[in-house]
């Protein structure tokens, strides 16, 4: 199933509306403006009567405006490049949940996902085939990503964050997505049902309704979210595997290939 194509909103980092003024459009203007003001020098310096030099050196500076304007035109309008530095460390930060870890840390899967999405519940029983053969060679990272448009998305990656509180982010993991079809896709709140949960996996029930209202788990969400925004992200499950954007449909099979490769480089 291919990943949900939905962005993430409200509370998660979406990314911001431009300012008015601001981005390619206004540069658009701007680029346009000034290849008019050194046409208009041009015109004027053969009107003149200016030497042959001068209006070659002034033809050529009008050249140089407009490819310049045209450049930042293209730049503003492609967005910012972000550091490879920067984009690894959004990848993978120190807080990360990994479901297991690789001694050699030679492969590390991440998984940007919403609990409550189809195509991430469909990918499910793969991931934990993948885990499971590959439990002491790659470091399988998860990341939360909800779907604005999934109406439990971020209350299910809160009470993974609330369980994380107590050591038992894997336990809660597995719990929603063993009962997605359950909980899945309900327009009621589904919180009630995620305390339930909380109690089979024998956490502190009170702490737990506290951490999932609380404003640290939601900024914890949020931060996630953000990252996959910077990254790109647009939909889930969106896989890295090495810092690489994973772009094949997320079966076993495929993801087993890639793991494999990365590991025999």
């Amino acid at each position: 199933m291919p990943p949900h194509k939905t962005k993430a909103r409200r509370g998660t980092g979406t990314r911001s509306r431009k300012a008015p003024g601001s981005g390619a459009e206004p540069a658009a203007r701007t680029g346009g403006a000034r290849a008019k003001a050194a046409g208009k020098a041009v015109r004027k310096a053969r009107r003149g009567g200016m030497g042959t030099n001068l209006k070659v050196t002034l033809s050529l500076v009008a050249v140089a405006v407009v490819a310049l304007a045209v450049a930042f035109v293209v730049s503003r309008a492609g967005g910012e490049d972000v550091p490879a530095g920067e984009v690894a460390q959004s990848v993978v930060r120190a807080d990360s949940h990994r479901l297991s870890t690789a001694a050699d840390g030679k492969v590390t899967v991440v998984e940007f996902l919403d609990f409550e999405c189809e195509a991430c519940g469909a990918a499910y029983p793969g991931v934990e085939r993948l885990r499971a053969e590959y439990a002491d060679r790659i470091t399988y990272v998860v990341r939360y990503f909800p779907i604005a448009s999934h109406p439990n998305a971020f209350n299910a990656a809160h009470a993974a964050e609330a369980a994380a509180r107590q050591g038992r982010f894997e336990q809660m993991y597995v719990k929603l997505f063993d009962n997605q079809t359950a909980w899945g896709h309900n327009q009621q709140s589904q919180v009630e049902t995620f305390v339930g949960y909380a109690r089979e996996l024998g956490l502190d029930v009170d702490r737990f309704r506290a951490d999932l209202a609380s404003p640290e788990v939601e900024a914890r969400v949020r931060a996630d979210a953000q990252d996959g925004e910077r990254l790109g992200v647009r939909g889930t499950p969106t896989f890295f595997v090495n810092g690489d954007r994973y772009e094949q449909d997320p079966t076993y099979e495929a993801l087993k290939k890639t793991v494999d490769d990365a590991l025999a480089r």
